[in-house]
C-alpha cells in the first residue's frame, strides 16, 4: 500500500510550493502546504531548509490561518503574508472579512509581529536586497480612501460598474478595487509603518502583473497592461521611481507582451520574458529579453533557442541568468551569458526545474525539482567555478551535468513505474510521451489504459501534478498515457505551428498514433481504454468523442463547448488573436468546434466543471451536458458551485477522484455504478 491507494492519505501528503534564499545565502525557506486539522482546507506554513542539506527541514510558523510569500530583509529577518491575528485583542470586527497583512519574524527568533497592513489586504510584496525597502501590492478602491469600502459592506453593495475589459480573472471578479503598488521603508520594531501610493489610478494595469525592485530600493520594475482596441490589451514593462512615483516605459511593442521581470544584481538592467502575440497565421513565441534601466535599447537574449524560456534568475556576478524551458518532456535548467547570448543546458535528468535563487558566491543554484515520478522538492545544483562560468554547449547538456542534491524532503512510495513511449504521426513527425504503469502491469496481467491529453494547449507533461495525479489511477490498476501532441512546448516552434488555429485534427492524429503504439505493448489491455482531459485536454476529449468510438469512456473537465464560447473567457482576446473575431471569421471557429460533431458521439461521458471557472466559463459545461442529454448519450455531470478551473479543496478533490474512478470502473472495468457516498 502507498499513500495513493487511499484518497485520505493522498490528500494529506505535504506539498512544497515555493523557495526563498536569504541575501547572505545562510537561510533557505520553503512554503509547504498541508491539510488543515479540520480536513476541509489546506494551510501553508514556512519551513527552514538547510542550504547544505545536512540538517532536516524545520517548521518555522504554525498559525491556523497559514503563512505564504516569504522574503528576507537585509538583516536576515523574514517577512511573509498571513491573515493570522496579532494576539493583542485589537483585530478586526468579527463581521469584517479577514485579510492578508505583512508580518515580520526576527532573524534571531521570537514571535512574528505585524509589519504592514492595508484595508484591502496585501497580495504580494518585494524587498530591496540592500536597502530593505518594501514594495507592496494591494487592492484599493479608486479615488480617495474615505471609508467607502466599509460603507459598501455596511450597505450590502457588491456591484461593480465596468467600463473596460476584462471583468474577471481565472476565479475572481475584477473591481471595484484596483491593484496598486505602495512603497514603505524597512519595517521598524515599532510596528506597522506608513506606505506611500506609487500607482494612483492604475485601472487594471497591474492586474496579475509581477514586479521586482532594484537592490537600492530606488526603482520598481513591473508589467503594465495597456488597453488596445476591441477589448484587447498588451503588457509593457515600466520602471517606477519609488521616491517620486514617476513612471517611464522600458519595453513595449505593438505585437508583444513583456512580463516576469528580474533586476540585475547591480540594478543596471532587467531580464524579462517577451511573448510575441499570436496572429491568424502565426502562433505565439517567447524569448528572454534584456533591457537596460538607463533607457537603452532592449535586445533578445535567446534568439537561437527554439524553446520558450521562463522564470529568469540572475547569478550574483550579473554576467549570467538561469532559467527553465520545456524540452522533450523535461524542463531543464539553462544558463545564458548576458553579454554573448551563449546558452547552455545544465541538467540532464528527467525532471522539471523552477530556479529559485543562486548562492552569493555563485557556486550553487537552488530550485524546486519535480518529475512525473517525484513531487516538487528543494534541490541544490553545483555550478562550475564562477570565474570560468558553466561549460557552454548550445542546446546540449554540459559535460559535467549537474546532479541535484536533495535538501531534506522525502518522496512518497509510488504504486508503479514510469517509462517513455514514442510514435510517428501520420505526417511523419516523431512524438513522445510518458507512460505511468501500475506495479502489477505485465504481459500476464495487462492494464487498462487512460489517455490524458494535457491542458494549455501550449504546455507539456514534464512535472508532477497534484490535481491530475496519474499515481492515484495507477494505484487503482490503470496505466496512464501522458503524451505531448501538436501545440505542445519543448519540441520547437514548428511543432507548435503544426496545430496553430487547428486545435482539433493535428493533435487528434498525434494522440491516436501514440495510443496505437501504446496499446500494442503486451502490458496494456487494448480492449479497456478511456480518455480524460481538462481545459485544452478537455477540449481534446470532446473532439475525440466526436471522431471515434474506440474508447470505453471519456471524462471531460473544464472544457470548451462550443468553441466560440471562449469569446466570453476572461482572456477572450487571446483566443481572438488566433481564431479571429467570430463575427468576421465564423468558419475558422466552426472548423475547430467539437460541438459540430455531437451527433457522432456514442461513448459514455462524464462532464466536470466548476462554477467559478472564468477561463472556461460554466456555460460551456451546461451546453455540453444539455447537448449530450438531448442526443441520448449516456452521461453524467459533476458540478462544483464554489470551485474554479481546478478543484482545490480536499473534500471536493476527493469527490472528484471518487466520481471519476466510479465512472471508469463502470465503463472500463464493467463494474456496477456506485455513486460516491457524499454525492
Amino acid at each position: 500500500m502507498t499513500p495513493f491507494h487511499d484518497l485520505g492519505d493522498y490528500m494529506a501528503l505535504p506539498r512544497v510550493l515555493g523557495l526563498r534564499l536569504s541575501a547572505d545565502g545562510s537561510r533557505l525557506v520553503a512554503v509547504v502546504q498541508a491539510l488543515a486539522p479540520d480536513g476541509k482546507t489546506y494551510r501553508t506554513a514556512l519551513w527552514r531548509v538547510d542550504p547544505d542539506g545536512v540538517e532536516p527541514p524545520r517548521r518555522l510558523t504554525r498559525s491556523a490561518e497559514g503563512e505564504k510569500g516569504p522574503a528576507f530583509l537585509p538583516d536576515g529577518s523574514l517577512l511573509f503574508t498571513s491573515s493570522r491575528t496579532d494576539g493583542t485583542g485589537e483585530d478586526k470586527d468579527e463581521d469584517e472579512e479577514r485579510h492578508q497583512r505583512l508580518w515580520l519574524l526576527p532573524a534571531d527568533g521570537g514571535e512574528p509581529w505585524p509589519a504592514a497592513d492595508h484595508p484591502g489586504g496585501i497580495e504580494e510584496f518585494a524587498v530591496a536586497r540592500d536597502s530593505g525597502t518594501v514594495v507592496l501590492a494591494a487592492p484599493t478602491l479608486p479615488g480617495p480612501d474615505d471609508g467607502r469600502r466599509d460603507r459598501r459592506r455596511a450597505a450590502g453593495v457588491t456591484a461593480t460598474l465596468h467600463e473596460t475589459l476584462p471583468v474577471r480573472d481565472w476565479d475572481h471578479q475584477l473591481g471595484p478595487a484596483e491593484r496598486r503598488l505602495y512603497v514603505t521603508p524597512p519595517p521598524a520594531d515599532a510596528g506597522p509603518g506608513t506606505h506611500r501610493d506609487l500607482t494612483p489610478e492604475p485601472g487594471q494595469a497591474l492586474t496579475g502583473q509581477a514586479f521586482a525592485i532594484t537592490p537600492d530600493g530606488a526603482t520598481v520594475v513591473t508589467g503594465w497592461w495597456v488597453p488596445e482596441g476591441r477589448g484587447g490589451r498588451r503588457s509593457e514593462l515600466v520602471a517606477i521611481d519609488t521616491a517620486t512615483g514617476e513612471r517611464r516605459r522600458l519595453a513595449a511593442a505593438e505585437d508583444a507582451d513583456f512580463a516576469s521581470p528580474a533586476v540585475s544584481p547591480d540594478g543596471s538592467g532587467v531580464v524579462c520574458v517577451r511573448q510575441r502575440h499570436a496572429t491568424i497565421e502565426e502562433p505565439p513565441d517567447e524569448t528572454l529579453w534584456f533591457v537596460p534601466l538607463d533607457g537603452g535599447e532592449g535586445r533578445d537574449l535567446t534568439p537561437g533557442l527554439d524553446r520558450w524560456p521562463y522564470g529568469p534568475v540572475w547569478a550574483p556576478d550579473g554576467r549570467t541568468a538561469y532559467f527553465g524551458a520545456y524540452d522533450h518532456g523535461r524542463a531543464p535548467v539553462f544558463s545564458v551569458e548576458v553579454a554573448t547570448g551563449e546558452v547552455a543546458r545544465l541538467t540532464g535528468d528527467d525532471a522539471d526545474y523552477n530556479v529559485a535563487a543562486v548562492s552569493p558566491d555563485g557556486r550553487h543554484v537552488y530550485a524546486l525539482r519535480s518529475a512525473i515520478d517525484a513531487p516538487p522538492a528543494p534541490v541544490r545544483l553545483k555550478m562550475a567555478d564562477p570565474a570560468r562560468g558553466p561549460e557552454p554547449r548550445r542546446l546540449k547538456v554540459a559535460e559535467a551535468a549537474r546532479e541535484p542534491e536533495p535538501l531534506g524532503f522525502s518522496v512518497p512510495d509510488l504504486p508503479g513505474r514510469v517509462t517513455e513511449v514514442t510514435a510517428t504521426t501520420p505526417d511523419g513527425v516523431p512524438i513522445r510521451g510518458w507512460l505511468v504503469l501500475p506495479a502489477e502491469a505485465s504481459a500476464a496481467s495487462p492494464a487498462p489504459l487512460l489517455l490524458w491529453p494535457h491542458g494549455g494547449p501550449h504546455s507539456s507533461w514534464s512535472a508532477w501534478t497534484w490535481r491530475w495525479s496519474p499515481w492515484v489511477m495507477a494505484a487503482h490498476g490503470y496505466a496512464v498515457l501522458l503524451p505531448d501532441p501538436a501545440l505542445s512546448l519543448g519540441y520547437g516552434q514548428d511543432f507548435v505551428r503544426r496545430g496553430h488555429g487547428r486545435w482539433g485534427a493535428p493533435a487528434y492524429d498525434d494522440l491516436m498514433a501514440i495510443t496505437d503504439a501504446t496499446v500494442a505493448r503486451d502490458d496494456i489491455d487494448e480492449a479497456r481504454t478511456a480518455v480524460m482531459g481538462g481545459s485544452y485536454g478537455g477540449y481534446m476529449a470532446n473532439w475525440i468523442a466526436g471522431h471515434t468510438d474506440r474508447f470505453n469512456a471519456i471524462v471531460t473537465h473544464a472544457s470548451a463547448w462550443p468553441l466560440v464560447a471562449m469569446a466570453a473567457s476572461d482572456e477572450a482576446y487571446y483566443f481572438l488573436r488566433e481564431f479571429g473575431d467570430p463575427a468576421e471569421r465564423p468558419e475558422r471557429w466552426a472548423a475547430e468546434d467539437p460541438a459540430r460533431h455531437i451527433a457522432n458521439i456514442r461513448t459514455p461521458m462524464l462532464v466536470i466543471h466548476g462554477d467559478r471557472d472564468y477561463r472556461v466559463p460554466i456555460g460551456n459545461a451546461l451546453t455540453l451536458w444539455s447537448d449530450l442529454v438531448r442526443h441520448g448519450v449516456e452521461a453524467k455531470f459533476l458540478y462544483f458551485p464554489d470551485e474554479n478551473h481546478w478543484i482545490l479543496t480536499p473534500g471536493n478533490a476527493t469527490v472528484w477522484y471518487e466520481t471519476v474512478l466510479a465512472f471508469l470502473a463502470q465503463h472500463v472495468l464493467g463494474e456496477k455504478w456506485r455513486s460516491p457516498e457524499l454525492l
